[in-house]
């Protein structure tokens, strides 16, 4: 199976690439000339290395159809990060994704996998559901939902299968270390004391591995058609995560709880009903949290420190 993936030497991208090589497919990472790929380095022999991104699709489009993906991944986006959550330049991920879903449309790709968020569906008290109504209350939210409707209507008319990911919140090895579990892993491995809020957010995270296989899951089932969140399923405060973290490392370590205030846009509740996305499949996580966060904080140990 040829697998086109988009963002492949992200967090998540190389974990699902590492995946799709292990099931014996011929990956092409489509990927900006900036990208730093340590986290695929010791497969880059193996991969069809393609330089584009979401403002560029028409340059890298000569190289796209000499591959003829039969599966793409699109994981790849501009403008992640909460300080572009808002910036104009998100609109630049609309016009470039569906560049790219009409020139794969053309090679013969018979399956579109979308990575989409739950900032599609704003702040919300209860358990996300896929029948919730959308109300993303940012620009990025706003774009990941646009380009998920517009792709669906793309491939029906292309007789294309299509899955939507809305996910929550992952962690594991090789995260980046802005990110709330590997900062509160790296400050306490420096013995400093991580500045947190309360941490009485109930946040759902699930571990990077058992994102990849919820993904490799979608390409052979044929039920996985259509809009599906992807989380654990369980939530657990923030504070109490890190105070695992700490366990872990050393129990006699401070943490900063309390010494940075709330957002005002705070998340403080963040719930996947992933009952869907288990019916389609068959999929469920493999990993808990103990057993993540005892894998993360070792590769940080080892390879950070």
């Amino acid at each position: 199976m040829r697998c086109l993936v988009t963002g492949g030497t992200g967090h998540l991208g190389s974990y699902l690439v590492h995946l799709l090589l292990e099931q014996g497919c011929r990956v092409a990472v489509l990927l900006r000339p900036t990208s730093n790929t340590w986290r695929i380095n010791e497969v880059l022999d193996r991969v069809r290395l393609i330089t584009g991104d979401m403002t560029s699709v028409a340059e890298a489009a000569s190289d796209v159809q000499s591959f003829a993906p039969e599966v793409v991944f699109h994981l790849g986006w501009h403008g992640v990060g909460s300080s572009h959550r808002n910036s104009p330049a998100q609109i630049q991920n609309l016009e470039g994704s569906l560049k790219l879903l009409q020139l794969v449309a053309q090679t013969g790709c018979r399956h579109w996998i979308y990575l989409g968020s739950q900032a599609e569906y704003g702040l919300c008290d209860g358990i996300l559901s896929e029948d919730l109504p959308p109300r993303p209350l940012t620009l990025y939210g706003v774009t990941k939902l646009s380009v998920g409707l517009v792709s669906e209507k793309l491939c029906e008319s292309y007789s294309m299968g299509f899955t939507w990911f809305r996910l929550l919140a992952t962690y594991g090895p090789k995260d980046d270390p802005r990110h709330l579990i590997p900062f509160v892993i790296l400050s306490l491995l420096r013995r400093e004391k991580p500045a947190m809020t309360s941490g009485e957010q109930r946040w759902d995270y699930l571990y990077v591995e058992d994102v990849a296989a919820a993904i490799w899951q979608a390409v052979i089932s044929p039920k996985a058609n259509g809009v599906f969140n992807l989380g654990s399923g369980e939530v657990t405060t923030v504070a109490s995560i890190a105070e695992r973290i700490r366990d872990i490392i050393d129990p006699g370590l401070p943490l900063g709880l309390g010494e940075i205030p709330y957002r005002h846009d705070q998340v403080m509740y963040l719930q996947a009903d992933i009952s869907r996305l288990r019916q389609a499949t068959g999929w469920s996580p493999q990993v808990s949290l103990e057993q993540g966060l005892e894998r993360t904080v070792g590769w940080y140990r080892e390879n950070c420190s």
